[in-house]
């Protein structure tokens, strides 16, 4: 097992960057998720780890040593991949088993390694099946039996999961999950999907246009992200992101007025998970608007609500009656709010500190 540091890592070609000076520590039998939309830079650093790609700048240590000028058979690591790279001709078992007879290792040896990794993914009756009789859920397994074979220092998992559908996806993330911490071993896993971050991670990374935006535990994430962006990326629905005005000590919005006396003077970005926020009667909220749509998702009802020329997502009870064109009360939960810079995307006051606190004890009178 080993522990993995990127020390400002970049990637270029030509005038486009790719990856722009990233400094990660991961920790021995760490589960890190780098997470981010499509383009990001995510699968870059990954094949940057497994030495598929050359890094332009910094360097990439697995454990204390330094990596950078090791071929990828030098650095002892296992990637599965989002295709499973099987090879069609070959049985179960020989898919699982080519690695060690790459290395030569011994058959009886080989043998008794193969059943091992089969018999922790569940395939132990299907060693003699070809790919192709096999499901997608199936598939991966084998892909995953032929990383865990070869007993890596690192695993590398680049979105293996998004060929499933829906509900292999769950049991999935359920067997990664387990299987990793049965093993031990320190993995970092690519992914745009928010809910296999949120699942799977000891630690996320989130990634954008190339820069790492924030790194954490899913919750710290999750209640305090760092930017906008990150505000905007977790969350389904996503974070509510109002735009207001602060000034003379209140939050201006054309829907509603809030107190803001500690916060700084110019344009500032309110925000609220809508799982924190509440539907109440039109007199009794802080703001009032038309019903836009009401999803029901079974555990739960998205109400979403028009506030001026924005929409507002609040996640409520699912018996909620309200329906499209209702005219309702949206109510803000004063100890999580969030505030940005407008300007600048950065987070400028905690919703937990006093600051926070202050700034929503109490609804205005909309003007």
């Amino acid at each position: 097992m080993a522990s993995l540091t990127l020390k400002t890592v970049s990637k270029r070609w030509g005038t486009f960057v790719g990856v722009d000076a990233i400094s990660l520590d991961v920790a021995d039998r760490e589960f890190m998720v780098l997470l981010g939309p499509s383009g990001c830079g995510k699968t870059t650093t990954m094949r940057m780890v497994a030495g598929l790609e050359d890094p332009t700048d910094g360097d990439i240590l697995i454990g204390d040593k330094l990596v950078n000028q090791l071929s990828p058979g030098e650095r002892n690591l296992a990637m599965v991949f989002q295709n499973y790279g099987l090879y069609p001709h070959m049985t179960v078992a020989e898919n699982i088993g080519y690695p060690l007879k790459v290395g030569r290792v011994q058959r009886v040896e080989r043998d008794k390694r193969v059943r091992a990794a089969a018999e922790r993914v569940e395939l132990s009756a299907y060693l003699d099946r070809k790919p192709q009789a096999l499901s997608g859920g199936q598939r991966q397994r084998v892909a995953l039996a032929r990383a865990i074979v070869r007993t890596p220092q690192l695993f590398l998992m680049d979105e293996p999961l998004s060929n499933l559908d829906a509900k292999l996806r769950v049991s999935m993330r359920a067997q990664l999950k387990h299987l990793q911490h049965e093993l031990e071993t320190t993995t970092i896993y690519v992914t745009h999907d928010q809910v296999e971050a949120m699942t799977l991670a000891d630690r996320v990374a989130i990634m954008s246009k190339g820069k790492l935006q924030q790194v954490g535990s899913p919750l710290e994430i999750y209640n305090r992200p760092k930017n906008i962006l990150v505000a905007e990326f977790l969350g389904n629905p996503s974070m509510n992101l109002i735009a207001t005005a602060v000034d003379a000590g209140l939050i201006r919005h054309s829907g509603f007025h809030l107190p803001g006396d500690r916060l700084p003077v110019g344009q500032v970005t309110l925000g609220q998970r809508p799982e924190d926020m509440r539907i109440v009667d039109p007199e009794r909220g802080d703001f009032r608007g038309e019903v836009y749509t009401a999803e029901l998702l079974g555990d739960a009802t998205v109400v979403t609500v028009r506030l001026g020329a924005s929409l507002v997502s609040v996640k409520t009870d699912k018996d909620c009656p309200a329906r499209m064109g209702d005219i309702v009360g949206v109510a803000f939960d004063r100890s999580t709010l969030h505030f940005f810079d407008t300007k600048s995307g950065e987070r400028i006051a905690d919703p937990s500190s006093e600051t926070g606190r202050q700034a929503g004890l109490r609804a205005g009178a909309a003007p």
